[in-house]
């Protein structure tokens, strides 16, 4: 008797999953971005996690959507909307027509950075519940929809401290973090921290530390980093694409059997 063989057909692997950086010089960046991929994988053993850099590091992202074949998902670690969202990373898809190809909206705004933020913060010497003001230093860009998408953070992560949050960025349009303590110290306020809104040690962050340091911030946190919420939220990016693509395909076959049924009853 010849073996038995089942007919049901394997499931498909997991899409990879690809956390695009921004990529910088600085090797504590691209250390830190290393580890935060690490921990991504700790949370889903099993999982082909990669990560490719934008630019200023490697492996750039095309040449890791080069070694790929099947499906991936591109989960930017970027915090907000802005052109490399809008233009590179579609232009990098663009150039591997063999892969299916799925990207995840940015990181933030989104509660589980508020928490990292306030860990960050925490961890830099701020009592928790202390009442006096934030300032929540991003990067910056001229896009007018990252500015909102800072604001947006900032809200956030004033509900999560329980205080008052202002929005700043270390370039682009908007307030200078140095601006923004100056502001708060003119009003009376003495104990003013600084949140950097960034996801690794670089150009932007050193910017932030020296600028805000100078016009009398008691302290500034460390970037967001491999901190365990920024990890789950990697996570979760992934699995709502997974599961965007899922109802999408389910879709697209409801719809062929709809057009079929229709061919037939006109035959």
């Amino acid at each position: 008797m010849a073996p038995f063989r089942s007919a049901t057909k394997a499931p498909d692997p997991a899409p990879a999953l690809v956390a695009v950086a921004h990529g910088t010089r600085s090797p504590a960046g691209v250390a830190v971005t290393e580890a935060l991929v690490r921990r991504v994988r700790a949370l889903r053993p099993g999982l082909d996690v990669r990560v490719g850099h934008l630019g200023l590091a490697s492996p750039s992202l095309e040449s890791v959507l080069a070694g790929l074949d099947g499906a991936a998902v591109l989960v930017p670690l970027l915090l907000g909307t802005g052109y490399h969202l809008r233009s590179d990373v579609p232009a990098a898809v663009a150039a591997a027509p063999w892969l299916h190809c799925r990207t995840a909206p940015a990181l933030g705004p989104h509660p589980l950075l508020a928490e990292a933020l306030a860990g960050r913060l925490a961890g830099a010497g701020r009592p928790e519940r202390a009442p006096a003001p934030v300032v929540l230093a991003a990067a910056g860009s001229s896009d007018p929809a990252a500015g909102a998408d800072t604001a947006r953070m900032a809200r956030l992560l004033a509900l999560r401290l329980g205080t008052r949050v202002v929005p700043a960025h270390a370039a682009g349009s908007g307030t200078r973090p140095a601006d923004a303590v100056a502001a708060l110290r003119a009003e009376g306020h003495e104990d003013v921290s600084v949140a950097t809104y960034l996801t690794a040690p670089g150009h932007f962050s050193e910017a932030v530390r020296r600028g805000a340091g100078g016009a009398g911030a008691r302290l500034v946190s460390e970037p967001l980093g491999p901190h365990e919420a920024v990890a789950r939220l990697v996570v979760r990016r992934y699995e709502e694409a997974v599961r965007g693509e899922a109802v999408r395909r389910q879709g697209v076959g409801r719809e062929a059997v709809r057009r079929e049924a229709v061919r037939q009853g006109a035959a």
